[in-house]
């Protein structure tokens, strides 16, 4: 009965960074009756002993770890039962947990670096060296890192199936290392060792062209192998100066323009010339295990459709836009050139490359002549859902498939309705999600810049955390914002922070520091992370205080404000409606708010009341000054009447029903297009749904022109896209430079679908318990929506039959659910199981 056993965020918890991992599981099918009163766990060691924890406590969710705290290297498998009165469940799978190297000065190798080829203008090298074992080995560990990024192969055979190896950290302060079995890969006597390395994060372009070189000029890697014997001796080997470095077959390759091949150079040192290594400062203290998953190939679509431009060139379709590689099959002549470009759309026919400003996205191989050459990329990735081949004369459709790349995220989320539009929109959120977190979350995956904006993550941080299990991803990025925080308490707008402004502070972009840690904490019951947080959340708050003075209005200094409104003109996407300095206020009573919670939870009883404080103080000068007393906002906008009614920024009932007449009357007055940009768009339909005016907001969710969400949906779109208009109704491409295909903010409406109209909605950290209140206007005649929580699945489902209304409901052991069918003025508690409802519909 006991189930999902976890360490920390993981279901394999291998090399993990932690000496007393906090452990989580989930119950299924407990019975009519069953309140867990406590739990055992067990752990059994290396040497066979055995011991076994008894706590009186009803907690599942990251409970403490009950015994001695592991060591370096240690391996142990732990299980666990549950208790309810007299009775227990069955003992859990084991879950084995390995620690990683948890102090730094356990590192022995080197960090070694080509001393004078792979330079800037170099291709990718190729670092070389032998293993020798006096025994077949029965372990073998490789803790691994890099300058760069990392392909490691042992006797041949790649180690591994991630891809971009260590990751993108904020490599000065916090560089990852990851943990491989590499046992079956070796044996008696001498083993090669090859690591393949590239520019990736740490040496290729980023933020603008040739911005190059933004932590280092030289790549390195830094491999340590232990392998222990039938004895219990251990042997370390790796990185060190009786390595070498040659070129490899790798001409040159960068995340934004591509990487060129020549198969007719062989990736081994045999027959050519040897460079020597150098040693660097290896900086060990700053090395992490990573607390999320790995950025794998999570899927192969094959190509859909061959095409041939008005320009004579062929192009291949997927049928959706991704974000990966495209990998051919060709049979050539050696030295024929096969180039192959990117793009999201395509434009009168031809291959639409504008949007990608300088990135050349373009992969280039020269073929060996073998009979079938496998070609696809190694050191790139590019976005896009066409592709332009050069060089294969008699391609095939057969011949090509996309290989999609990202974070390998669990998915945890699910919507359908009755209506195949936003079911639609619902998939091309989650596929602009998968695409963006790739490592980080980034803004867009095809031009210069694939950057961890902190604005997008945080109006996205609730669909996000639905969706996919982004616990250990969202919580290693976080580890990244504090690290680049300012002295002062400035959040950087990019995370981690290649801008490296001076004094980075803007609302709704640098409260991402309060915002995803909150959102982390409500979905997964999680209070570790705004432990870890809770200095930086501090920080932000306290340096948005000192801007703002006596008045509390944050009304100077420069801001993105409601970002791309769709007024604002092409080349200036922070010119919007809403007044900026109404927006930061209210942003500024929102992270006071969510910072005088957070010290609550914790314990920090003066800070909770100091906080609570400035947040009453913030809301009451936001009123004072930007609402009229019928209600009226500032600006005089959708996005300033949102954000000040999820807020409840109002001193009365009269304000709050002027505020919401009055944005019904501008969403009429659109002709219910969207009005708003990045920061008004999450909340427009639940300010319209708060309000009491959920036919608006069907309304708006359902219109098709632009600007709209379906609107896209109606130009085959399959990804959200940056702008409303990213291409106009004439199948052009915006001519603004923000112009993107594969952007996932405005997909943050994904949070309402879950919340409101499919009606499943946290009201504590982790689901323990929820609302279930769906919105029934008659605009869709079902709605469902399922969420693997960290108790278990919940489904809910509802669906219009004649003139009533059915509602299912299924609820894992943990979690309670008050349910308002429709028009009822009263809810009903149900606790674990399944659940149907039935009544007269009543549109609301």
């Amino acid at each position: 009965m006991t189930t999902r056993l976890r360490a920390e965020y993981q279901d394999q918890a291998f090399g993990i960074g932690s000496a007393t991992p906090r452990l989580s599981w989930c119950l299924e099918s407990a019975p009519d009756g069953w309140r867990s009163d406590r739990y055992e766990v067990r752990i059994e060691r290396a040497d066979a002993s055995v011991e076994s924890v008894v706590v009186e406590s009803g907690e599942q969710l990251f409970v403490p770890w009950p015994f001695a705290p592991l060591s370096s290297r240690e391996r142990v498998r732990v299980s666990v039962r549950v208790g309810s009165g007299d009775a227990w469940t069955d003992v859990s799978e084991p879950l084995t947990i390995e620690a990683g190297l948890l102090d730094h000065r356990e590192w022995q190798q080197d960090l070694i670096s080509p001393s004078t080829i792979g330079g800037l203008a170099d291709g990718a090298p190729l670092l070389f060296g032998r293993a020798d074992l006096t025994a077949p080995p029965v372990s073998a560990r490789l803790y691994l890192t890099a300058h760069g990024i990392v392909e490691f192969s042992i006797n041949g055979e790649r180690v591994g199936d991630d891809v971009f190896a260590p990751g993108w950290t904020a490599y000065e302060k916090r560089l990852q290392y990851r943990t491989y079995d590499v046992t079956g890969l070796l044996h008696k006597g001498s083993n090669s060792l090859q690591a393949l390395l590239g520019n990736g994060w740490y040496r290729g372009q980023l933020v603008w062209p040739g911005n190059r070189s933004s932590y280092g000029d030289r790549l390195a890697v830094l491999a340590q192998l232990e392998v222990t014997y039938a004895d219990g001796t251990r042997q370390t080997l790796g990185t060190d100066t009786t390595w070498g470095a040659v070129h490899s077959s790798i001409l040159s390759d960068d995340f934004y323009d591509g990487q060129r091949r020549d198969l007719r150079i062989t990736d081994s040192p045999e027959g050519k010339p040897v460079d020597t290594v150098d040693l660097l400062d290896g900086g060990f203290a700053r090395l992490i295990a990573p607390s999320g998953p790995p950025v794998r190939v999570t899927e192969t679509l094959p190509a859909v459709r061959l095409l041939t431009s008005p320009s004579g060139r062929t192009l291949v379709d997927f049928g959706q836009n991704l974000v990966g590689w495209v990998r051919i099959r060709v049979n050539g002549e050696a030295g024929t050139e096969v180039t192959v470009r990117h793009a999201e759309v395509l434009e009168y026919g031809e291959l639409g490359v504008r949007p990608l400003r300088s990135a050349k996205a373009t992969c280039t191989y020269t073929l060996a002549g073998d009979a079938v050459e496998i070609l696809q990329p190694t050191f790139t990735f590019n976005g896009f859902r066409y592709a332009e081949i050069e060089g294969v004369p008699d391609l095939a459709l057969d011949d090509v498939e996309a290989l999609v790349l990202g974070t390998d995220l669990r998915r945890t989320g699910w919507f359908e309705s009755s209506d195949h539009r936003v079911d639609r929109l619902h998939e091309n959120v989650v596929w602009s999600m998968r695409g963006n977190f790739l490592a980080l979350p980034t803004d867009c995956p095809q031009r210069d810049e694939r950057l961890g904006w902190t604005g997008d993550i945080q109006v996205f941080s609730p669909t996000a955390t639905f969706l996919f299990d982004t616990a250990g991803f969202l919580s290693e990025w976080l580890g990244d914002l504090s690290a680049e925080q300012k002295a002062d308490g400035g959040v950087p707008f990019v995370i981690p922070d290649v801008l490296r402004e001076p004094d980075p502070a803007a609302a709704a972009w640098s409260d991402a520091a309060t915002i995803v840690p909150d959102a982390v904490h409500l979905a997964y019951g999680d209070a570790g992370v705004l432990e870890r947080q809770y200095p930086s959340m501090r920080a932000w708050v306290e340096k948005m205080r000192g801007i703002v003075g006596e008045d509390l209005l944050w009304s100077t200094g420069p801001q993105f404000g409601d970002w791309l409104d769709p007024t604002a003109p092409p080349d200036d996407a922070a010119k919007a409606q809403a007044d900026p300095a109404v927006v930061a206020t209210a942003y500024f009573a929102r992270s006071a708010g969510i910072l005088a919670r957070s010290a609550t939870l914790l314990g920090r009883h003066a800070d909770a009341e100091d906080y609570a404080r400035l947040e009453r103080d913030v809301r009451a000068a936001f009123i004072a000054a930007y609402v009229s007393e019928d209600g009226l906002v500032r600006s005089d906008c959708q996005t300033v009447y949102a954000l000040a009614i999820v807020n409840d920024l109002f001193a009365d009932e009269r304000q709050r029903a002027g505020a919401g007449d009055r944005l019904a009357a501008l969403v009429r007055a659109a002709g219910y297009q969207v009005s708003t940009g990045f920061v008004g768009t999450p909340v427009i339909l639940d300010a319209l749904s708060t309000a009491g005016r959920p036919d608006l907001a069907y309304r708006m969710l359902l219109e098709e022109s632009c600007p709209s969400w379906l609107y896209a949906v109606t130009m085959d779109a399959t990804t959200v896209w940056e702008r409303w208009d990213s291409m106009l109704p004439d199948g052009s491409i915006n001519p603004g430079e923000m112009t993107s295909f594969n952007h996932y903010a405005y997909g943050a409406v994904a949070d309402w679908l879950h919340r409101r109209v499919a009606g499943l909605a946290p009201t504590s950290p982790g689901y323990r318990t929820i609302e279930v209140r769906p919105l029934v206007t008659g605009d869709l005649t079902s709605a469902a929506a399922r969420h693997l929580s960290p108790y278990g699945e919940i489904a809910v489902g509802w669906r219009c039959e004649g003139d009533r209304i059915e509602l299912s409901l299924t609820t894992p052991y943990g979690v309670s659910a008050d349910v308002w069918l429709p028009g009822s003025t009263t809810s009903v508690e149900v606790g674990h199981g399944n659940h149907t409802f039935s009544s007269v519909l009543k549109l609301v």
